[in-house]
């Protein structure tokens, strides 16, 4: 291990860019370095809905996890309460580089808490992201407009890694896995 601590990834960007997809194709073509991990999110979401995958927990059991401190990061969106566990935090304490999918209205708190975190932002194109998002199933006509909406005024925060995601899933895919491979090979040396 090393003995400095590890990157956090920090992927965001708006619903519908395909982090999910992008974050199973490199975990599933990962060399196994032993160096990434993956955290999954715990999210007030049933395991079944469709997405990333994640520990779902109820209202009750996310409220009584972040009270005990079990989150390094939580925050609320669209109804749903999500948290980073804190095995992150310990991860990068062991010197691990680790990818979450994070929240672009919790990325300032986020960078407070992981003052080394590199944000990477997937962006798509409107057409894109109203067929993803209608795809999914999860929401209404009025709620997925809503998101469009808010993807429209979006931008990349500084410092970011930008990967658009508007093609085969294979060709942002490998440049996602590029960017954490590269920054793997750099941290070694």
């Amino acid at each position: 291990m090393k003995s400095e601590p590890g990157v956090l990834w920090y992927v965001i960007g708006p619903s519908g860019a395909g982090k999910d997809s992008l974050l199973a194709y490199v975990r599933a073509r990962l060399p196994a370095s032993g160096r990434l991990v993956f955290a999954h999110r715990y999210i007030t979401r049933p395991a079944d809905a469709g997405g990333e995958n994640h520990v779902a927990l109820s209202r009750e059991e996310f409220e009584q996890r972040e009270q005990g401190g079990c989150f390094a990061l939580s925050w609320r969106r669209h109804d749903l309460a999500y948290g980073l566990g804190v095995e992150v935090a310990l991860w990068l304490e062991q010197g691990l580089d680790v990818v979450v999918n994070g929240s672009r209205s919790a990325l300032p708190l986020a960078v407070q808490r992981f003052p080394g975190l590199r944000p990477v932002w997937i962006v798509a194109s409107p057409e894109v992201l109203a067929a993803r998002l209608a795809s999914r199933g999860r929401e209404s006509a009025e709620r997925i407009a809503a998101r469009l909406e808010e993807a429209a005024t979006l931008q990349a925060p500084p410092g970011a890694a930008v990967l658009r995601n508007d093609g085969e899933l294979a060709e942002a895919g490998e440049r996602l896995l590029r960017l954490l491979t590269d920054s793997l090979s750099e941290n070694c040396t």
